[in-house]
């Protein structure tokens, strides 16, 4: 199943494995190749240890849920107390990745709408440690599309990732 996000091509075959091994493949690897000009090879290296030990950062296995796939704050439009949720790029994903990509680029509300997730569909332990793992992804894509000026976010979130799984 092929999609796109921008205008990059997205693997979204549906995977006989665990979520972990599929984020990793379809995922984080192939924006790698396409961003790793805009990293050093230490950062590279970096990224591609957390590909090859995904299963140690992933937390606790779930089954694919239905998600939006781009909700970040430009894809929520708020009018009268209510929102509207637009232009999904719906998979099956992880919960956790929607949740975020919210908090990627600032999300107005967050705390709230975390709050109401958790009352709704309590996400599991450490979901918030998690967080950078889900919003490595989104990073590397826009370090695909737009180059080094994403390289410090990656080089963060890759870093967290890691601390993550000591």
């Amino acid at each position: 199943m092929a999609g796109y996000i921008a205008d990059l091509p997205l693997d979204n075959t549906p995977s006989h494995t665990s979520w972990a091994p599929w984020y990793a493949e379809r995922r984080l690897a192939p924006f790698l190749r396409r961003g790793a000009g805009s990293l050093a090879p230490e950062e590279v290296r970096s990224v591609e240890r957390v590909i090859g030990e995904i299963d140690r950062f992933a937390g606790p296995s779930e089954s694919a849920r239905r998600i939006h796939g781009d909700l970040w704050s430009g894809n929520v439009m708020w009018a009268d107390g209510h929102c509207v949720l637009i232009d999904p790029a719906a998979h099956g994903g992880h919960r956790e990745t929607d949740l975020a990509m919210l908090a990627l680029f600032g999300m107005p509300h967050l705390e709230r709408i975390l709050a109401a997730y958790q009352e709704t569909a309590p996400l599991a332990d450490g979901w918030r440690d998690r967080v950078p793992l889900h919003q490595l992804h989104p990073l590397l894509v826009h370090l695909a599309l737009f180059g080094s000026g994403y390289r410090r976010q990656v080089v963060d979130a890759t870093a967290a990732v890691l601390a993550s799984g000591n």
